[in-house]
């Protein structure tokens, strides 16, 4: 996957690029910057003094050292005050200037933590917020691995509203399920009440007419063959199809489904192609399928949507609020513990 969250230590990472939540001078603050120089040895702040100030919102390049890394990128970010100080467009500017810096330099991988959300007071859930819009938007331009790197799931802060509204979803379509498995479907006396009701004013003649007409009846049973030869298009057809119908780039389709060209180019150069279920959903994201021509393409693959997985309705959820952002919904499922999008 283009874009992963990986819960470790961020010195650690064995990556071009290690992100640092620099001081915006040429000292040690605590923290990640201290963890970093502390990994890198003293060379790091000597090449660190040879740059300087840093500008908030701005980022600077230094060799890593003692780090498993080629670089370290000394990234600037704002103090959160209130919001009414550019701290939204300062933080951004300074997540594109480490990733431009990152592909100016080569570099095919890069480990960020999560910006000024420690020391800086920025609030969690908008931090969140501009780093994906920034890897979303820079993944779409370029081919390169980005980590956001968190020690653990509180590191990482969706807005409180999502986290109700999905959990509601979910809570919600739970008791559903559980019902339909229990009752068949009618939970309580008031809801099997309106099921006789229904079914007191359904035709069944019509019903009758349908099962039993003797074009439908009386036909004789097919082969084997004749069954096999009735099958439906398969995955990479059909998902080549609406790609062509959308008008959009295979490039485009792939990036937004945060899968790599390699893993996509095995999927359509093989008519038979079984992706895992995570890969076909994220395609069908990427798409912008609604409800019903999601089920259908991942059908294809052999997989369905179902009441009864938190993962599934964690993409119901999604689908039916027209959000498609599989970074922005991978975000969610970690904070579900679910397994993300693209993964194979």
């Amino acid at each position: 996957m283009p874009f992963e969250i990986v819960r470790n230590d961020i010195t650690n990472m064995r990556v071009d690029a290690i992100v640092n939540a620099a001081s915006r001078y040429p000292r040690v603050n605590a923290g990640v910057d201290s963890a970093i120089h502390k990994k890198a040895g003293p060379a790091l702040l000597e090449a660190r003094k040879e740059i300087g100030y840093i500008q908030p919102g701005s980022a600077a390049i230094t060799p890593a050292f003692n780090l498993d890394a080629e670089y370290v990128i000394h990234a600037s970010t704002p103090t959160w005050t209130n919001g009414l100080h550019r701290e939204s467009q300062l933080l951004r500017q300074a997540y594109d200037m480490c990733l431009d810096l990152a592909a100016k330099n080569n570099c095919d991988s890069i480990a960020f933590p999560l910006l000024a959300s420690g020391n800086h007071g920025f609030p969690k859930a908008k931090a969140l917020q501009i780093a994906i819009s920034a890897f979303s938007d820079f993944l779409m331009e370029h081919e390169m691995q980005i980590y956001l790197v968190v020690f653990g799931k509180e590191s990482l802060k969706l807005s409180e509203k999502l986290v109700r509204s999905v959990q509601s979803f979910i809570d919600e379509n739970y008791v559903d399920a559980y019902e339909q498995e229990t009752y068949g479907g009618f939970g309580n006396t008031r809801r099997r009440g309106r099921y006789a009701a229904r079914k007191a004013m359904e035709p069944l003649e019509d019903y009758e007419e349908v099962c039993c007409a003797p074009s439908v009846c009386d036909s004789a049973p097919l082969s084997l063959d004749e069954f096999v030869k009735q099958k439906d298009a398969g995955f990479t057809e059909t998902l080549l199809e609406l790609i062509q119908k959308s008008g959009q780039k295979n490039s485009t389709i792939y990036k937004k489904a945060n899968i790599s060209k390699q893993h996509f180019s095995k999927i359509i150069n093989d008519p038979n192609a079984k992706p895992s279920k995570q890969t076909a959903i994220a395609l069908a994201l990427a798409l912008e399928l609604d409800l019903d021509a999601t089920r259908d393409l991942i059908g294809r693959a052999g997989f369905a949507l179902t009441n009864s997985s938190t993962f599934d309705l964690i993409i119901r959820y999604f689908i039916e609020h027209k959000q498609f952002n599989v970074i922005e919904i991978n975000i969610a499922l970690y904070e579900f513990d679910q397994i993300l999008l693209g993964s194979v």
